[in-house]
């Protein structure tokens, strides 16, 4: 585990993981825990063009929402706050090199099994497919694990905790 001080500036929390791994939520709960503000960037992309995060998938293709994605991530800069992120930030290096030095990255992991409960139907969500509408989420999944591990400072099992428990899980291991 890379350490890292908290300084005003890089005392953020970023919460990376699968859709329905929780960052959201978990992250609203967490904040809590730790006295921190939450910022939720699919809710800042969606407020930066007027538009749900699935429509501009469907309107401007995966590459583009990706482009858009990066530079909201990049230009982040908040201090002492829980900041969850969409599943597909880890797509992009610029901005999770960006996230890393604003703050510690925390992957919340859940396995293949969970996330098939989880996300029962995720055509509405806003999950990029980079492949296109034929990728499964097995696919997703073997996709991007690799990437979340990669750029984690701390990982954090998550599987069948309550959202309350695996905040505080987080919180434990933030320690």
């Amino acid at each position: 585990m890379k350490e890292k001080s908290l300084v005003p500036g890089k005392d953020n929390i970023v919460l990376i993981g699968m859709p329905g791994a929780g960052k959201s939520t978990l992250g609203i709960v967490l904040a809590k825990i730790l006295c921190y503000k939450f910022i939720d960037a699919d809710l800042l992309i969606q407020e930066s063009c007027d538009k749900s995060l699935q429509r501009l998938i469907d309107t401007l293709g995966p590459d583009a929402f990706l482009e858009i994605e990066n530079q909201v991530l990049s230009e982040m800069n908040f201090e002492h706050s829980v900041i969850a992120t969409g599943g597909s930030a880890i797509y992009s290096d610029a901005a999770m090199s960006h996230l890393g030095e604003i703050g510690r990255i925390v992957y919340l992991k859940i396995s293949f099994d969970e996330l098939k409960n989880r996300l029962s139907d995720f055509s509405e969500r806003g999950v990029v497919m980079r492949d296109g509408i034929g990728m499964s989420l097995r696919d997703l999944y073997d996709e991007r694990l690799p990437l979340y591990e990669k750029y984690a400072d701390i990982t954090v099992d998550v599987n069948d905790l309550s959202i309350t428990a695996a905040a505080r899980k987080v919180a434990h291991a933030l320690k």
